[in-house]
């Protein structure tokens, strides 16, 4: 312990010796105008924040007083409150090496020295626990100067999510922002037309404009959902009306919109579209004022970016981590284009029970064209089976590029109630 508060000790002297000749610099060079000045002294003003994190972070591990710690224990190192091992709650923060990470994670005691109207003692910050797994690429994330700029590091946020780095920790700098942000187009607009080029950061995507997303050009980076900017021709049948992959057949696993809500008419107001698009089934259910919040992350492309300029409400989201709703209050949950025969199967029945946990009695769950090896439909099957949920639709049919070897599934089915 002693070693740790050296070491936090020496970390402040330096930085401030580094600060002190710095500023005999720039006060020996007469030529600085006041604009450098003003920002120098925004920098200062971070600088000091942070030199009061680090006495802070000091003062935490420094042996506490007797009256204080019976059992010789110090603060900052003391059990979990709900926890019955006794084990330090911090200890595991000790792990990390930036600091920006250990003030996050540690347990923030109410200043009050009482419970708080959350009925808690302090504030419990919490991270995913693969961050552990990924401590240098966290580290190297959680590194940038307090009241800063952020880097330009989303995708490596995205790539820490998607490993199970979820949630990530809170930072306290600026996050980028397009350079000339323009005004949004007005709702009447917006939801059929491709947004302006200049609300987007543009930097980490192959395709540097709308217009080459909405052409479908070749390796743009994505490809769960390679057509979905092309508002007009592609999205905009969809859902109101059916496509015939093989119209000799007559066979399709498409639903419309209509179709469905008159299931439940005048039930349906509001839910969740998990999916991999651009928010046109929430564009859709709007008009027959049902509001949908659409899940997504950018997968090679600006998903969220484009949901939200159309005017819907984006929601940045992994498979990984538990939807943010309480029990029972969805009216529906809707899924195309992501749960196919990639995901294994007691990850589905994890994510299953977690949609089953939020939608309420009565509500329906849509599985839009999930599709998978003819050989595991079965065990895909059984997965929303043992739901026990009541069948309203129930579609499967082969998907025709792959000559009867993959099959889609389509089904509507509606959450029964549960009286105990």
């Amino acid at each position: 312990m002693e070693d740790r508060v050296d070491e936090i000790m020496d970390t402040v002297m330096n930085k401030l010796v580094e600060e002190i000749e710095h500023l005999k610099e720039l006060t020996r060079d007469s030529g600085a105008d006041q604009s450098e000045l003003k920002h120098e002294r925004l920098k200062h003003t971070s600088f000091l924040i942070e030199m009061l994190g680090l006495v802070g972070s000091a003062k935490s591990v420094l042996p506490s007083e007797r009256r204080h710690a019976p059992h010789g224990e110090s603060l900052g190192r003391n059990a979990h409150p709900l926890s019955k091992s006794g084990q330090p709650y911090d200890e595991m923060i000790e792990y990390f090496l930036v600091e920006e990470i250990r003030k996050y994670a540690r347990i923030k005691p109410s200043r009050l020295g009482k419970q708080n109207f959350m009925g808690a003692n302090g504030t419990f910050t919490s991270i995913g626990h693969a961050c552990f797994a990924m401590k240098e690429e966290l580290e190297e994330y959680m590194d940038y100067d307090v009241g800063d700029f952020c880097k330009d590091d989303w995708r490596q946020a995205q790539r820490l999510m998607v490993h199970g780095c979820d949630p990530l920790p809170r930072r306290r700098c600026f996050s980028r922002a397009p350079k000339l942000y323009a005004k949004p187009f007005p709702i009447n607009e917006s939801m059929w037309k491709l947004p302006d080029n200049r609300n987007v950061r543009w930097s980490q995507y192959r395709c540097k404009n709308f217009d080459c997303l909405a052409k479908n050009a070749t390796k743009k980076g994505f490809f769960k959902c390679s057509d979905c900017f092309n508002l007009t021709h592609h999205e905009m049948p969809r859902w109101m009306e059916l496509v015939y992959p093989d119209p000799a057949s007559n066979l399709t696993a498409d639903f419309l919109i209509k179709e469905v809500l008159q299931l439940k008419p005048g039930e349906i107001r509001i839910g969740l579209d998990f999916s991999v698009g651009t928010g046109t089934f929430a564009a859709r259910m709007r008009e027959f004022n049902v509001t949908i919040v659409s899940a997504t992350i950018n997968l090679g492309a600006p998903f969220n970016e484009m949901i939200a300029l159309r005017g819907l409400v984006p929601i940045y989201l992994t498979i990984n981590q538990r939807l943010p709703f309480f029990d029972n209050t969805l009216d529906i949950i809707h899924t195309t284009r992501f749960l196919d025969g990639w995901i294994d199967l007691i990850l589905l029945d994890f994510v299953l029970y977690d949609w089953d946990r939020v939608l309420r009695p009565g509500g329906l769950l849509w599985i839009d064209s999930f599709f998978c090896a003819k050989e595991d439909l079965d065990d895909y099957l059984e997965a929303f089976k043992i739901l026990r949920y009541k069948k309203h639709k129930w579609v499967i049919v082969p998907k025709m590029d792959k000559d009867g070897e993959e099959v889609f599934f389509s089904a509507v089915l509606e959450k029964p109630p549960r009286p105990f």
